[in-house]
């Protein structure tokens, strides 16, 4: 039979596919630190207290980066060159979802609304990290190499997902709310487009390296496009509404230390 279960458990056993999506996971997070660092260092002087969030933020990423690369080392493996065809973050970024690099790598001090639009994106793509998360949770929390470390990421994913929230409620309640629901619609649409194409190019190197038969393939195909059109009708909604989460300030205290994993 199969299921989300039995699809991750095959990746997870096998070597060359293990590599491949720790390799993707590991450059997505490294990705997501620095870009939350430069953020950080070039936050207004009006959003200022907002920097040591944005930090902890930007030090969890870096931190799983850590974790899915020490997973890789514990079994041996060597980080792969990831596919730009599976480069979430890269992706979007070419899609203009957040703020662009040439603008980070700059030294000039973002504006409010270079704020929110981070803010937005955050909604948006730590809403489907969470989920990813909790799903790897919910069926390997007890493994003994992979469970304390997506125990681990998931209760971090959580904090963001809060954190974004929190913060661009605050935005609306100082009268920024048209503004923040036009980039909210906008990401999600894209994010949505972006994380049907990358399942797509991973599923398709997964299952050259599994051997996979053109017919489960196909199947798996079949579902990701299944699970756009879901989104592409309404589900894409659930990125993009705001409400006070049960956790405040989820993100006011220093990041926690990896755990030692290899």
């Amino acid at each position: 039979m199969l299921s989300a279960k039995s699809l991750f458990q095959e990746i997870l056993d096998n070597d060359e596919s293990f590599r491949l999506f720790c390799s993707i996971a590991a450059s997505g997070e490294s990705q997501g630190g620095w870009e939350n660092a430069r953020i950080a260092a070039l936050v207004p002087e009006s959003e200022r207290a907002l920097a040591p969030k944005i930090t902890r933020h930007g030090a969890d990423e870096d931190k799983h980066g850590r974790i899915f690369n020490a997973l890789l080392k514990k079994r041996g493996l060597e980080p792969v060159e990831v596919p730009p065809d599976t480069d979430y973050t890269m992706l979007l970024e070419r899609h203009g979802i957040g703020l662009a690099h040439d603008k980070l790598k700059a030294d000039r001090p973002l504006t409010v609304r270079d704020v929110i639009t981070y803010l937005a994106h955050s909604r948006v793509t730590e809403q489907r990290a969470a989920e990813q998360m909790a799903m790897l949770v919910k069926y390997f929390a007890d493994h003994p190499d992979l469970g304390r470390a997506v125990r681990m990421i998931s209760a971090d994913e959580d904090n963001h997902l809060a954190y974004s929230h929190e913060e661009l409620l605050r935005f609306a309640a100082a009268g920024h709310g048209p503004y923040i629901r036009r980039t909210l619609r906008e990401c999600a649409h894209a994010e949505i487009r972006v994380h049907r194409d990358v399942s797509l190019a991973v599923m398709a190197r997964m299952g050259r390296l599994l051997g996979w038969s053109r017919a489960r393939s196909a199947l798996l195909a079949a579902g990701i496009h299944a699970m756009y059109a879901a989104e592409r009708a309404a589900g894409w909604r659930r990125m993009v509404t705001l409400r006070t989460p049960e956790r405040r300030d989820a993100l006011g205290g220093p990041a926690t230390a990896a755990p030692e994993i290899a």
